[in-house]
């Protein structure tokens, strides 16, 4: 982080300006770095000198992840971010892979954590009421082979993997986003996904520190508290994921509040054009349908300028410099139109995931590509169409069926705002179709209504689902994705109870 904190610091040291509005209130860039520079001298991080060590901190969206931010590119060390409501178990995991020099956290999390078992070095009361343990001894973050960020992401098997990101590739990622977006020198961006996600953190804690402008952030995920404070705070971007989108477009009845925003990122999960056309126009902002991952930063993204077919429709195009591919089940490299295995090369390509404080390097095909997991379609124009997981099929009676094709079905029928496709367990077929929808109205949807929309849409009689239940809110991760294992669970659940009701 030291580039970044270098061009903030010189900034600051013209011209104060705003760097955070949070729930707290208005905090300076000159604020925030007397905080880092405190944060940064202290002997549980390291010296401006150069001292620093890998630095796990505590990341909630509030100026204490900026502070800590800058107080790691000070000290020359590593930031590896965590979300307070990991478990021990899962902290634990983390611990083995990353075995950070120091921790900072508020003093609940580090007695969860117990992080005092951990770090028998000296504490230290930091960042207006957090505490800072460390652990004696020589620090070497050559380890992580220029290295500048962890970011944890959750495995195929749940397990946190640390996804080690160099600060060339943030750059490169946070430099792409605003150049597409249209932002300038100063601009305000919000973050309202948590930040201790890998691209939560370079969308809005690294994007900002580039254009020196303000950060806001809540908190907590309040769709109103968010939309007011956006509006105040003359935002012009931010990112999200597709449920927190489509939450606000409700929330703004068509009030057009964001009409000052000049676009809004989505990612991360399943997404409907009708669905997203919808929540922009009640917003007043455009919304860009786009294709990233930890692994491989924001790798693709439209225009706001382009059409709704394109921006809603699609999952953009390629950043210049990076390559996306589709390869079809004999290896070979798919044309337009032709669905295959996606893989990705870039510059913001990770450095490999944290095992045991160290960098594995990731498995690259020889010509350098990731292999995603997702299936990808190609487009004559340069854009490309996220056709699902790889894996994101159900097995009934011998037959697979893919849940994405269906959810889009599900989700282009103007009564559901959001819909999740899982399986349930049959004796006979083996897995049968469930549906979880949320209604637009809050009220309740039978199968019947369902059935008769998908089928005026042309999506055939063997994808149909055979049940369908009503719910609140779809099940979420802790940075507001679908949380698709939860989804199983509650189909399960809701099936085994009520299994003649659909």
């Amino acid at each position: 982080m030291r580039q970044v904190v270098r061009e903030f610091q010189q900034k600051a040291d013209l011209a104060d300006f705003v760097a955070v509005i949070d729930d707290t209130g208005v905090h300076t860039a000159r604020e925030l770095l007397g905080e880092a520079t405190r944060l940064a001298g202290a002997p549980a991080i390291g010296t401006a000198g150069g001292g620093g060590g890998t630095v796990m901190v505590q990341a909630d969206n509030s100026w204490r992840t900026v502070a800590a931010t800058l107080a790691v590119g000070l000290s020359g060390g590593v930031i590896a971010v965590v979300n307070r409501h990991t478990t021990q178990a899962e902290f634990a995991a983390a611990w083995e892979d990353i075995r950070p020099d120091a921790v900072v956290a508020e003093p609940s999390a580090i007695d969860e954590w117990a992080v005092p078992e951990r770090l028998p070095g000296p504490e230290q009361t930091v960042l207006d009421g957090w505490r800072c343990l460390s652990a004696p001894g020589r620090r070497e973050v050559s380890r992580w082979s220029g290295g500048a960020l962890i970011g944890l992401t959750s495995g195929s098997t749940g397990r946190p993997k640390g996804v080690v990101q160099s600060e060339p590739a943030l750059r490169y990622a946070a430099e792409s986003t605003i150049a597409v977006n249209g932002l300038s020198p100063g601009d305000a961006v919000a973050a309202i996904v948590p930040l201790s996600s890998t691209a939560a953190y370079c969308f809005g804690v690294y994007l900002s520190l580039l254009l020196r402008g303000p950060l806001v952030m809540t908190g907590k995920w309040d769709r109103a508290a968010v939309l007011r404070r956006m509006a105040d705070a003359d935002v012009r971007w931010t990112m999200c994921v597709p449920t927190m989108a489509l939450q606000m477009g409700t929330e703004a009845a068509g009030s057009g509040i964001l009409s000052g925003v000049r676009s809004i990122t989505v990612g991360g999960g399943p997404m409907d054009r009708g669905a997203l056309a919808r929540a922009e126009q009640s917003l007043g902002t455009k919304i860009l349908r786009v294709f990233g991952m930890s692994e491989c930063l924001g790798h693709t993204s439209p225009s706001p300028d382009e059409p709704e077919e394109i921006r809603l429709g699609r999952d953009g195009r390629p950043f210049p410099g990076t390559h996306v591919r589709a390869l079809t089940p004999d290896g070979q490299v798919a044309g337009p139109g032709v669905t295959g295995r996606a893989q990705v090369r870039g510059p913001s390509l990770f450095l490999g995931y944290a095992r045991d404080g160290r960098v594995e390097p990731p498995a690259l095909t020889e010509d350098g590509y990731l292999p995603t997991g997702d299936l990808v379609m190609t487009h004559e124009d340069g854009t490309v169409t996220i056709m699902g997981r790889e894996k994101d099929i159900i097995i009934r009676g011998g037959r697979n069926i893919d849940i994405t094709e269906i959810e889009r079905a599900v989700a282009s029928y103007p009564r559901v705002a959001r819909a999740c496709v899982a399986a349930v367990p049959d004796d006979v077929l083996g897995e049968r179709v469930a549906l979880l929808v949320v209604t637009e109205d809050g009220d309740t949807i039978e199968l019947g209504e369902v059935t008769g929309h998908l089928e005026s849409v042309g999506l055939s009689k063997t994808k149909w689902p055979e049940f369908v239940y009503g719910i609140e809110e779809l099940p979420q991760t802790k940075v507001g994705k679908l949380d698709r294992s939860g989804a199983r669970d509650l189909a399960v659940r809701l099936h085994t109870r009520t299994p003649d009701q659909a």
